[in-house]
């Protein structure tokens, strides 16, 4: 398993074999003490057992209770982050505890929680979270962007490739309670060209769609025929349960429902059908 950089938010996962399985995960908020550690953990250690990569589309930390943040509660800060060196001790606990793992997460892009600590108080945790992970692992792990794309060419031999385009976006906009997210998949469709997948965060729902596009395809030897493209999209839900019992808390007083934990793993299916080749793409949520 190989990750190529082609740009600042274009990376390159090379797997061999016909089926290949991608964790997208994001919305992880992982040094908020709402944090559900052990289903992360489980699913981590799902992911390091089957040597499935790890993609993280965003919020991976929290980080609300710095100096000036108008969002701090003192109820939401965990014992060991509590101190004169709030930030610096959340870069280093999580080091600690993702480093068992650091082999597997390969690309991590930015969240509106990452972004809006760089903008209020000018400094990058994701980046230096990155840089001390890989410093004591010796691994690759890449920061990707708030928006970007990851490639999964799956090598069959040492002449044969497929390719499966992902467009990840972090996410904007509340959801809905209604329509969960459905709008911005639809948004989606709309905005980008030539993807295969698409995915989601921020609004932390967890579900997938697909949808089909018809498109001109050009043979060589037959020509211009007809072809159905299948575009798979998904909203990859978050670790951190806000609703409780639902008696209090701001979660509870905004109206917001109870919402699904989890990411989902990225399946890519490869096949030989008449000399050339075809692929189904799906997902689905982590195994109990």
């Amino acid at each position: 398993m190989e990750v190529i950089k082609h740009g600042r938010n274009i990376h390159e996962l090379r797997i061999d074999g016909k089926t290949a399985h991608v964790a997208m995960l994001s919305d992880i908020h992982w040094d908020n003490p709402k944090c559900e550690r052990d289903l992360l953990k489980r699913h981590l250690e799902f992911c390091k057992s089957n040597n499935i990569p790890v993609i993280i589309n965003g919020d991976f930390f929290c980080l609300m209770q710095g100096r000036g943040d108008n969002r701090r509660n003192k109820s939401d800060i965990r014992t060991e982050h509590n101190n004169g060196r709030y930030l610096d001790s959340i870069v280093e606990t999580a080091v600690e505890w993702f480093s068992p793992y650091a082999g597997i997460i390969k690309v991590i892009g930015y969240g509106n929680h990452e972004t809006g600590v760089i903008k209020f108080q000018e400094t990058d945790l994701l980046q230096r979270f990155v840089d001390l992970l890989n410093y004591k692992n010796g691994t690759q792990v890449y920061t990707g962007g708030y928006g970007g794309w990851i490639i999964v060419r799956q090598m069959f031999h040492s002449t044969v490739s497929l390719s499966t385009k992902i467009k990840y976006f972090h996410g904007s906009g509340g959801g809905g309670v209604v329509t969960k997210g459905a709008l911005n998949l639809t948004r989606a469709l709309e905005m980008y060209e030539d993807f295969d997948v698409f995915s989601m965060g921020h609004i932390h729902e967890n579900s997938a769609r697909n949808d089909v596009r018809e498109c001109l395809n050009h043979n060589a030897k037959l020509g211009y025929s007809v072809k159905q493209k299948y575009i798979h999209s998904m909203l990859t839900g978050t670790y951190k349960e806000e609703y409780g019992d639902g008696s209090h808390g701001w979660h509870v007083e905004r109206g917001a429902p109870v919402k699904p934990l989890g990411g989902r793993i990225l399946k890519i299916e490869c096949k030989e059908v008449e000399n050339s080749l075809i692929k189904n793409i799906d997902s689905f949520k982590f195994p109990l």
